[in-house]
């Protein structure tokens, strides 16, 4: 298996620090909500990423081109994992929270 990725990625990547904020809001929240929510804000942060981009560098470096893409910028498909990833910060969330802070 092969990866690669660009370096404009690691700013948009920093940009997850948005559902931290989030999680602290959506706590009260039944879990499907919560995970709906994190899911929108994970497309919305995609899509307008994938826009600036385009903008700025005249290409995004992602193209989705499968049935269920939006623009080319987003793509349905990925549902499940967006999902699910926005859940998992929150588990993570709350293991950076038990760990002792030393200074």
């Amino acid at each position: 298996m092969q990866g690669f990725t660009f370096l404009v990625m690691m700013p948009i990547y920093g940009l997850a620090v948005f559902l931290e904020t989030l999680h602290t809001h959506l706590r009260p929240f039944p879990w499907w909500i919560r995970g709906l929510i994190y899911l929108a804000t994970i497309w919305i942060i995609e899509y307008s990423s994938g826009i600036i981009l385009t903008e700025v560098l005249g290409a995004c470096p992602w193209h989705y081109s499968d049935k269920l893409n939006i623009n080319e910028y987003i793509t349905l498909r990925m549902a499940p994992e967006w999902f699910l990833t926005g859940l998992g910060f929150e588990v993570l969330h709350d293991l950076l929270d038990k760990l002792p802070l030393e200074i």
